[in-house]
């Protein structure tokens, strides 16, 4: 599969899973659009080192994106320094966990704001491109929780249910237009963040760390197994390729089996 010649912009992609599938793209010859939070310098290397690993163009832009107008300056910029953009990965995402009862407003919007509407802002400043070189792969970075439900997740449950069905619209509107539009779900991912966690976790309950991988593992999933941010970065190039170009509106589950219960 090439990319050669196309260009992505990958949000939240400066860690976890969106610079797994910066990478992958990169791989598959793609110029990238960086964008996420960060050490400016640490940043200023990981372009370096992408450039110079994969030999393809990188550029980064810290749109927040939970505001639109920082949205739609993100797109403009991919177009202005890559010359398009082909390929738009929503990855950006955040969490928050608590009762609906005393879950707080603004993380709800918060959440809603990041997991949600900025896919669609995102998606509103890329398509026109897309239809008028009459191609183009946007991708949702979903969740299993964008098809079940878990306690004390009302946001982020919402924000990936809605985000699913955002993109079947946008699929059924772009079915012939040379646009795909698909939702990948991961289950439980190993990021650097969820490793934290898990060692958190072991400190705080006196146990290993291996105990702690196999019981969150446990809760959910029948394969005791994470996916990698490299294996869901595979999937997304798979979704650019010829191969898939009539897979739309899908979301694709890559979860170990959490939702097959």
């Amino acid at each position: 599969m090439s990319l050669k010649g196309k260009a992505a912009v990958v949000t939240g992609s400066t860690s976890g899973i969106g610079l797994g599938i910066a990478e992958a793209l990169a791989g598959a010859g793609a110029n990238i659009m960086l964008n996420g939070f960060g050490d400016a310098a640490a940043i200023a290397k990981l372009r370096e080192e992408m450039a110079a690993r994969f030999s393809v163009r990188v550029s980064y832009n810290g749109a927040d994106m939970s505001k639109p107008d920082e949205i739609r300056a993100l797109i403009a910029a991919a177009e202005k320094e890559l010359g398009s953009v082909d390929v738009l990965v929503n990855n950006a995402g955040i969490q928050f966990v608590a009762p609906i009862e005393s879950f707080p407003d603004e993380k709800w919007n918060a959440i809603i704001a990041i997991n949600l509407s900025a896919a669609f802002h995102a998606m509103k400043a890329a398509i026109p491109g897309m239809k008028a070189r009459n191609w183009g792969r946007i991708i949702n970075i979903a969740s299993a929780h964008g098809l079940v439900a878990s306690a004390q997740k009302a946001a982020y449950v919402a924000a990936k249910h809605g985000l699913v069905g955002l993109t079947k619209v946008a699929a059924v509107e772009l079915a012939n237009s040379g646009v795909t539009v698909n939702a990948i779900c991961p289950g439980w991912v190993l990021t650097p963040l969820v490793q934290k966690q898990i060692a958190d976790r072991a400190k705080e309950k006196h146990t290993s760390v291996e105990q702690e991988e196999h019981d969150l593992l446990a809760e959910k999933q029948p394969m005791l197994r994470f996916t990698t941010p490299q294996q869901i970065g595979a999937l997304a190039v798979f979704l650019c390729s010829d191969a898939a170009s009539t897979i739309t509106g899908a979301p694709l589950s890559i979860d170990g089996g959490w939702v097959a219960q």
